[in-house]
């Protein structure tokens, strides 16, 4: 029921205007800055340590040296196996905690955007029961996005606004199964391909002027702001009517 409602408001969604949701988005951001700053260092804080993690076999190689150059050279390919295996783990892992912090940052901003009071939760849909379906659908990101780059790039570019919607699509049905968040995604993103390619672009454009503006440190505070056009796009097109019962906890 749920699904058949949001792909019918889709289908019907009205003209939206370029400006006034780019204005609505600074207005929004004033708010909620601080928020999207503290998840972005939460994600530095947890990608960092991650990172050193896959250096630990260039290390080990680095360590043993010229002086253990035979034991090295038997242990080379199982080094690098581990070394590939552990990166793409901890990539996944990476991106898993990336889209799941997203999530959590729109309802944030349904928090401050209709006043609803609750605490800032940045890993709700890292937690159960949604942490299951945050990882199928970081899987199914990464295997679409690698699809269109093996279609040699150009589909890249499609893909970059229902792929982003699909994260706030996700936060505010986060009862619907992953194929019905992908649809939804992919006809909200054919709906409203320009429109919000373009807010990408520009809202992606303010945020490094501004961040640069603020002294290069400035760009951890408004990276965030690419994230709020997306927001009210969903906002405009389904709305939250179908959300009353929507609990911030």
């Amino acid at each position: 029921m749920l699904f058949a409602e949001i792909q019918y408001k889709i289908q019907n969604a009205k003209q939206l205007d370029f400006g006034q949701i780019l204005n609505e988005s600074i207005e929004l951001f004033k708010m909620i800055w601080s928020q999207g700053l503290v998840m972005f260092l939460l994600l530095m804080a947890i990608a960092i340590p991650a990172i050193f993690v896959i250096y630990i076999p260039l290390i080990v190689f680095g360590i043993l040296g010229e002086s253990h150059s035979s034991m090295l050279n038997n242990l080379a390919p199982v080094l690098i196996l581990v070394s590939i295996l552990m990166y793409a783990f901890i990539v996944f892992v990476l991106m898993v905690i990336t889209l799941g912090m997203k999530a959590a940052f729109f309802r944030i901003m349904f928090q401050y955007d209709m006043n609803v009071i609750g605490k800032d939760d940045y890993f709700y849909f890292l937690k159960r029961p949604y942490l299951g379906k945050t990882i199928t659908l970081a899987f199914a990101n990464f295997g679409i996005t690698l699809l269109a780059v093996l279609l040699c790039y150009f589909p890249v570019f499609y893909v970059i606004v229902p792929m982003n919607l699909l994260v706030v699509v996700y936060a505010f049905n986060p009862e619907l199964t992953v194929s019905s968040l992908v649809k939804l995604s992919f006809e909200l993103g054919n709906k409203k391909w320009f429109l919000t390619f373009g807010l990408i672009l520009v809202a992606g454009f303010l945020a490094q002027i501004v961040g640069m503006l603020l002294c290069f440190v400035g760009i951890f505070a408004t990276a965030s702001f690419i994230s709020v056009p997306l927001y009210f796009i969903y906002k405009h097109v389904v709305g939250f009517n179908q959300f009353e019962n929507l609990q911030i906890e």
